[in-house]
């Protein structure tokens, strides 16, 4: 692809850099003109485990050709320096901070917004943030209002672009957002949903894990978001795990390795900064570090072994940024300070023994796992102490930009130990091509969202991801011959990522559009007996009944549902719809899918797999073992069945 400054649209830097010698000069360059809706641009197009030499992963994806890259921002290194040395030190604090801001408009979001704003940040607007603080990257949420449509979405990113480069140092803003697809995502449909990071584990293809990448790197650029907090490198060795679960790409280090690197150069095919992490591995916890802070266990010898390989392997494929993860790993730190502000892991292993110099963003540090040993005002300096680079959404930004300002000012930090992060930060926007092209086109939007084509693909790849876990008398394939009628039960959780659902509407609408006659009852992720009961009733005269299974427990009333279904003679077919691991608890159906996620292309893939129209090839990424015997494995890595 090719990549060139809009006509049109000015390059405040490149002039700014051009124009001024060594000193800071007082005026502010010309303000940009408002982006045109309809100028045109080109666009981007889980403990028992081996160790692994992640390099021979990095090798499996990486060789088969070179992957096509935005040409990097021609400034070099001597031009980056000038910029920073222009810099007040406001600014350079600025630069080190990723900030949420609510609302859809950069300049005029809805009042409540504004309220919100208020209240959180002390300003208005996205505009009014950049301008106060000088931040050098936004992070976009769905619950702050960003994320309406797509053209809101670029429109947004424009904005805040143009306040940024109407800045006395005009340098362009980092847009960052959790698009990691599955059950994180941040801008829904009618942009291209795709399989989640434990989906592609089960399709075991790197080509596909590379285009999957590729497709939501395009569109996530197409938007303005050239930042995106993916692929996650933990190893989900814990069933257990709160947090990460499914966001992994399975149990097994090395094929783990291998997927990451593969979209890592999935993203760079597309111009967006991938970001690995949790940084130093966060895939064996029971506790989530959103409100706590948990400690991994592991030896320095397992961590080599389990934790470590995706990172190598990732660094080896040219990640751009890493975040960190709040959690303590005694065998790396004997402080037991959260890898986020742990120099020895931070420093001396990510940095210096692991070779690594691109940016190291923090995990949010709203969260309550950074915040348990220290106050609010500390965490920032002592993140920046420790090796990170930029500092993500704070939950006060007035304390914590302060904060940092104050330890240059007192000598705590100095102000080269800021240059040494603004310069990271800024190659990286320079790669990127931000200097040159900041902004986004509306019609850039209609050809890249959402296209035929990357739906098309969507679907595709999630076909391959459907696991067959059980299938008693050879239950499936459904046939609307033998089984037209069918019920639909089961789990509804909120959508993850603004898709069609619910979960089960879904399901029936698809085994609707292949010739089944199908009834939604939704029952919940904790059934009660009147929801089980009303459930049994309606199973009355049906050929099959599906049930949809949501993170099923050994308390969890939904065993309950399955067991009682099952009891009426009625055919059940369960669709894990999350976890894998319900299969564990379950009792009495005749058939088991995983799908890994509720995200509408899942939900589909896994329809076309019950009534035979895709034959299951997902082979599962991690154990499942037994309920009441964690010992004992019942479905093993690479497990799976088929039709033939």
């Amino acid at each position: 692809m090719t990549w060139q400054l809009l006509s049109g649209y000015p390059c405040p830097l490149g002039s700014f850099l051009q124009s001024r010698t060594a000193g800071r000069s007082t005026s502010a360059p010309p303000r940009p003109r408002t982006p045109s809706a309809t100028a045109p641009a080109p666009v981007p197009s889980r403990r028992t485990l081996l160790a692994v030499t992640a390099a021979a992963a990095v090798a499996a994806v990486t060789g088969a050709g070179t992957p096509v890259q935005a040409a990097p921002e021609r400034y070099d290194d001597r031009r980056l320096r000038r910029i920073v040395d222009r810099m007040s030190l406001e600014e350079k604090v600025g630069q080190l901070f990723v900030m949420r801001v609510y609302g859809h408009s950069a300049t005029a979001p809805d009042q409540a917004d504004v309220d919100a704003n208020l209240a959180e940040i002390g300003v208005r607007t996205a505009a009014e943030l950049v301008a106060r603080y000088h931040v050098g990257g936004i992070i976009y949420f769905t619950w702050a209002h960003n994320t309406r449509d797509p053209q809101q979405i670029a429109d947004l990113s424009n904005g805040i672009q143009q306040a940024a480069l109407a800045q006395p140092t005009p340098v362009p803003v980092l847009i960052s957002t959790d698009q990691e697809h599955g059950i994180v995502c941040r801008v829904g449909e009618p942009a291209t949903l795709l399989p989640g990071a434990m989906a592609l584990g089960a399709g075991r293809s790197h080509a596909d894990a590379r285009r999957a990448a590729e497709i939501a790197g395009t569109e996530l650029a197409a938007l303005g978001i050239r930042q995106n907090y993916a692929p996650v490198a933990d190893v989900n060795v814990n069933p257990a795990n709160p947090v990460i679960g499914v966001r992994s790409f399975g149990s097994d280090p090395r094929a783990v390795a291998g997927l990451v690197a593969a979209q890592v150069k999935g993203y760079q095919r597309a111009g967006v900064a991938a970001t690995s992490k949790h940084f130093p591995g966060h895939g064996d916890t029971a506790v989530d570090s959103h409100y706590g802070l948990p400690t991994i266990t592991h030896t320095r010898e397992q961590w080599e072994e389990l934790d470590a390989p995706p990172f190598r392997s990732a660094i080896a494929a040219g990640i751009d940024s890493i975040m960190t993860a709040h959690i303590v790993v005694p065998a790396l730190d004997p402080s037991e300070d959260p890898a986020t502000l742990s120099r020895p892991i931070l420093t001396g292993i990510l940095r210096e023994r692991l070779g690594y110099d691109g940016v190291v963003v923090t995990d949010a540090l709203g969260m309550e796992g950074v915040r348990t040993k220290y106050g609010d005002e500390r965490v920032p300096v002592l993140a920046l102490k420790a090796g990170v680079d930029q500092l993500l959404n704070p939950p006060k930004l007035d304390v914590a930009w302060n904060a940092v300002l104050n330890a240059v000012r007192t000598g705590e930090l100095t102000e080269a130990r800021l240059d040494e992060s603004i310069l990271r930060i800024l190659r990286l926007k320079a790669k990127l091509g931000l200097f040159r092209r900041a902004y986004v086109t509306r019609a850039g939007v209609e050809r890249v969202v959402g296209s035929k084509a990357h739906l098309a693909q969507a679907d595709r790849i999630a076909e391959a991801t459907t696991t067959l876990l059980l299938n008693e008398g050879g239950l499936l394939p459904l046939r609307p011959s033998r089984h037209r009628s069918v019920l639909v039960v089961g789990a509804d959780p909120a959508s993850p990522s603004g898709t069609t659902g619910p979960p089960t509407t879904t399901l029936a609408a698809a085994l609707r559009e292949l010739g089944f006659t199908a009834t939604a009852l939704p029952t919940g992720t904790a059934p009660t007996t009147t929801k089980i009961d009303e459930a049994v009733a309606a199973a009355a005269g049906k050929d099959v009944v599906v049930v949809g299974t949501y993170n099923v427990t050994a308390t969890s009333t939904q065993r309950t549902l399955v067991a009682r279904l099952a009891a009426t003679g009625v055919p059940v077919v369960t669709v894990a719809i999350r976890n894998p691991y319900d299969v564990a608890h379950l009792t009495g159906q005749r058939a088991t899918l995983a799908a890994y996620s509720w995200t509408d292309v899942e939900l589909r893939a896994a329809v076309r797999v019950l009534a035979g129209r895709a034959e299951p090839r997902g082979r599962l990424p991690v154990p499942v073992q037994s309920a009441d015997d964690p010992d004992r494995v019942l479905y093993p890595v690479g497990y799976g069945l088929s039709y033939r």
